[in-house]
């Protein structure tokens, strides 16, 4: 990550002081307050439980399938049912997590994808933060001074719990995804997905081996180590110092002292020291990365590790470095110091993962995790999740002033992304064998296999509400929802390569689309290389899991890095690219795939962003908003702006997501469930907000349209 720009006028003030003078357990959780002991309060309670990727489908499916082991969601349900809650717009995390936070669509809050693009380039932005940039100015030797401007948020319109605060309302924020920078509360307020780790944006795990594979040559993340007499000497990599010419990563020494008789190693990490045995994971280890010379300067991480095996051959995982949140780079908390209080080992939970997803799904797309060393990496997560939901408990019913609860829990959407396959037996990529593998290790649950992966999720979210219900009371009234359901990813579909083959997006002449990914001469061809795309003659392209662009006149813009071309928009607006985008909305959804496949439609929404979306940012929207069948997908490689050999594709080659929910939003909504009465009719994210601000008699905001959705 980008330093902040704080932590440059802090190092300036440092430098020219050199030159005028020459980083264990809770204690056991209170009982279940008294009844009635939550009523005297200035402002009424009222607690909402986020559960990322909750299908209302698959819970009713699960409930009925498991009696008796689903008896605290069993008995919402009879209390106030189970609904559908209308997902966004493109059903993804950010943009959902987004309306749910204004109270309005991405015409109004700006964020339309996980990826934006940039209109000149069409590089690759993040969806959540506005595009930084970089400079400096030359000091003595071989160091320079930063000008960082690292970008702020790109989401607008008022955070719910800032509008209760400015009516004085209290709320209690934890771990909100897209609430990063973190956005004050009267209260707490924590981030959540979208933060990133110190090292990298979504957060990348190291490898050490003394076997890597040919293949890792150029993989920085997959670190080749020889050991001798039983010691190896490596170093751990961090964030770039963006204060030395060049902006080298720095890193900290790491020593690994192998004792074969013991089965264990003694891990020595910038001069602390753990043991681990084969199968063990490490408690987090707090590091700090040095910026300017003699430790005048450092960057706080922390870093927990996982020791695979001895022999035949080392190999130790280590996680992507954290933010520690008790020395945080950058916020992660507001108050800033209540990251550090609860990762205070005595009075709070100890060290935590900040990073916005915490579940190492890139660990296990590399391979770099089995599936079950990587459900043992989710369930930490979700133990300490249980540990934090505690905490926030205790804090929250502490405060005698009331108002709103909000917790956050990920691992149902995270694991289903990548376990999916093994519970679908009818997923291109499912394992059978492995499948019916016995998973009581990871699930506590006697009996259970891989193959039911996804019910034992939902499972154990049982307790969790059953707890949470008990620490508040039976009268305090409760909303469990998720942004968006779940659904199978069988099929990979190119955008880009389907534009190609339609003529809407040409190449220069000499250029061909890639090869086949099992091709040895493959090689990436993408519209952001210069030189690929016949700019003069496109007329439309796909960056994003489900945006399609147009390359309309007057937005999209020449590249001034590349004289000899000009990469500006050619669509007149107005009759002429409203005729182009009915007509590809025409063919998109006219699609089907071939017979093997059931001749079923690859697209049921091809959804115009003038129909679907309003407000002031509507002119920043996908000129298209690609809605998928279920079981279907922009692949990973066409939202990054391939141009891939084949239009559609089995999703049978690992290293992605098999269950997915960047579909249509008729196809993944999400959950909606309360111990009181759900009004009749259709309710969707933004109404939920609504809901919560006329809980405490407050006027939706500017820009809100939503409804109550309660009686």
């Amino acid at each position: 990550m980008n330093l902040p720009r704080w932590t440059a006028y802090a190092a300036l003030a440092v430098i020219f002081a050199v030159a005028i003078t020459a980083v264990p357990k809770r204690a056991a959780q209170p009982a279940a307050p008294a009844p009635g002991a939550l009523s005297e309060v200035t402002y009424p309670r009222l607690v909402v439980l986020g559960i990322d990727g909750m299908d209302p489908d698959i819970l009713a499916d699960v409930i009925a399938r498991y009696p008796g082991q689903m008896t605290n969601f069993e008995r919402l349900a009879q209390e106030g049912g189970i609904h559908s809650l209308g997902t966004s717009t493109p059903p993804q995390s950010p943009v959902a997590w987004s309306n749910f936070i204004t109270g309005r669509n991405p015409g109004g809050h700006g964020i339309y994808d996980f990826i934006h693009r940039n209109p000149v380039n069409r590089h690759l932005l993040p969806s959540t933060s506005t595009e930084g940039h970089t400079d400096e100015f030359e000091l003595w030797g071989d160091w320079q001074f930063p000008i960082d401007d690292v970008g702020e948020s790109n989401r607008s319109g008022k955070a719910f719990w800032t509008i209760l605060a400015e009516q004085g309302v209290p709320a209690d924020i934890w771990r909100m995804p897209a609430n990063f920078p973190v956005e004050e509360a009267k209260g707490l307020s924590f981030s959540g997905m979208m933060t990133p780790a110190i090292d990298s944006a979504y957060g990348e795990c190291t490898y050490f081996t003394t076997d890597p594979p040919p293949e890792a040559v150029d993989n920085k993340r997959i670190v080749g180590v020889t050991e001798f007499d039983g010691r190896i000497n490596t170093r751990l990599t961090g964030p770039d110092n963006s204060f030395k010419q060049g902006r080298p990563a720095t890193s900290v020494p790491l020593v690994f002292m192998i004792d074969r008789e013991a089965n264990a190693v003694a891990i020595d990490c910038a001069g602390q020291v753990l043991v681990l045995e084969p199968g063990e994971w490490s408690q987090f280890v707090s590091i700090s990365y040095d910026m300017l010379p003699l430790g005048l300067m450092g960057i706080g991480g922390e870093v927990r590790f996982y020791l695979r095996s001895l022999e035949p051959e080392f190999e130790l995982y280590a996680s992507p470095v954290n933010i520690d949140p008790s020395n945080p780079a950058a916020p992660v908390s507001e108050p800033s110091e209540a990251s550090a209080d609860l990762a205070d080992p005595y009075t709070g939970i100890g060290p935590y993962y900040t990073q916005g997803m915490p579940e190492d799904v890139n660990a296990l797309k590399s391979e770099v995790l089995t599936p079950p060393e990587f459900m043992d990496q989710a369930k930490l997560v979700h133990d300490e999740g249980e540990r934090m939901m505690e905490y926030a408990l205790d804090h929250y019913l502490d405060e005698q002033d009331g108002g709103l609860l909000f917790f956050y829990y990920s691992s149902v959407d995270l694991c289903c992304h990548m376990m999916w396959r093994h519970t679908d037996a009818e997923h291109p990529h499912h394992d059978a064998a492995f499948a019916a593998q016995d998973s009581s290790g990871w699930s506590a649950r006697p009996g259970s296999t891989w193959s039911q992966t996804v019910d034992d999720l939902y499972l154990q979210m049982d307790p969790v509400l059953g707890r949470l219900r008990e620490r508040v009371g039976p009268d305090t009234p409760l909303i469990v929802m998720s942004d968006h359901g779940f659904a199978p990813y069988s099929r990979r579909f190119s955008l880009n390569t389907w534009l190609l083959e339609n003529g809407y997006l040409v190449l220069q002449p000499g250029v061909e689309r890639e090869l086949a990914e099992t091709d040895s001469a493959h090689k990436v061809v993408n519209i952001a290389f210069p030189g690929v795309v016949d700019w003069s003659k496109t007329r439309a392209y796909g960056v994003g899991f489900n945006a399609l662009y147009l390359n309309l006149e007057g937005r999209e813009q020449d590249n001034p890095d590349t004289e000899d071309q000009d990469e500006g928009g050619i669509v007149r607006a107005g009759a002429e690219a409203e005729a182009l985008l009915l007509e590809i909305k025409t063919k998109l959804e006219a699609l089907r795939d071939d017979e093997e496949h059931g001749n079923v439609p690859v697209v049921l929404r091809a959804d115009l962003a003038s129909s679907v979306f309003e407000g002031e940012r509507l002119d920043e929207a996908p000129d298209i908003i690609v809605g998928y069948n279920y079981g279907y997908g922009n692949s990973d490689e066409a939202s990054q702006g391939q141009i891939t050999h084949s239009v559609l594709l089995d999703n049978n080659m690992g290293g992605t997501f098999n269950g997915s929910h960047l579909m249509s939003p008729d196809v993944v909504q999400g959950i909606l469930m309360t111990n009181g009465k759900v009004l009749p009719g259709d309710h969707q994210l933004e109404d939920l907000t609504v809901q919560v601000l006329s809980y405490y008699g407050i006027e939706p905001g500017s820009g809100m349209d939503g409804h109550p959705v309660l009686e």
